[in-house]
């Protein structure tokens, strides 16, 4: 488990850099240790460390954590960064934090809708197919500002900001110029949308270039947990 103590403050230390190498404040870019596939002792490790916000990408693998670690890591912030099927909504209405892979009009109203009266709205932000693949979920840059109006009218929602995983590329000036292209988007957003205070880009491999190019969280797990289990 120390092991983890160790790599989370590695982490914490290439945040730092990259923040001072572009004139940023540390403080302004965000950690959300991915979590899944690993066992809730790893959160719990990692909890006893200091980290508080994590990702999961498997709902119920996901609500299992949640409910095991309840009372001894109580004010642990839930994010939910994978696909979210709507036969699993009211699971994710009710036990996360954050949702930040909005992408349609239906699953935003199912998750309002089913959000319990007695917990604050859920976090939102509305995934973005940056890389324009075929084969990635999220909306094109020009769907989500019509998405965005959309889910400021549901009650159960607070639309927080964007999320995009970029194309898997080797090509660090084609990754920069899409992760600039979304802090562009999120920029003309937060205009119209004063609450957008969340990009969330970067991650283990690429988490110094989505710092300089603007990000406010960054999504690692491998760096901090190892690699993914089978």
């Amino acid at each position: 488990m120390n092991t983890i103590v160790q790599h989370l403050q590695l982490v914490h230390d290439r945040i730092t850099a990259a923040a001072t190498a572009c004139g940023r404040r540390e403080h302004d870019i965000q950690l959300l240790a991915v979590s899944k596939t690993k066992p809730a002792a790893d959160v719990q490790a990692a909890y006893a460390a200091g980290q508080r916000q994590f990702g999961e990408n498997y709902v119920q693998e996901a609500v299992d954590k949640i409910k095991a670690l309840k009372t001894t890591c109580p004010d642990i912030c839930w994010h939910l960064i994978g696909p979210l099927q709507s036969n699993k909504s009211r699971l994710v209405a009710e036990h996360f934090d954050w949702v930040q892979t909005v992408d349609r009009l239906k699953i935003a109203q199912r998750l309002s809708d089913q959000r319990p009266v007695h917990m604050r709205p859920l976090n939102i932000c509305l995934q973005v197919n940056v890389s324009g693949e075929a084969s990635k979920s999220g909306l094109l840059p020009a769907q989500v500002e019509a998405l965005a109006e959309q889910v400021t009218e549901l009650p159960g929602l607070r639309l927080r900001g964007l999320m995009a995983i970029p194309e898997a590329t080797g090509d660090r000036e084609k990754l920069g110029a899409q992760l600039l292209e979304l802090k562009q988007l999120f920029d003309r957003m937060a205009e119209k949308h004063p609450q957008l205070d969340t990009l969330s880009m970067g991650m283990s491999n690429d988490l110094e270039l989505a710092v300089a190019c603007g990000s406010t969280l960054v999504r690692v797990g491998t760096a901090i947990f190892g690699s993914r289990n089978p």
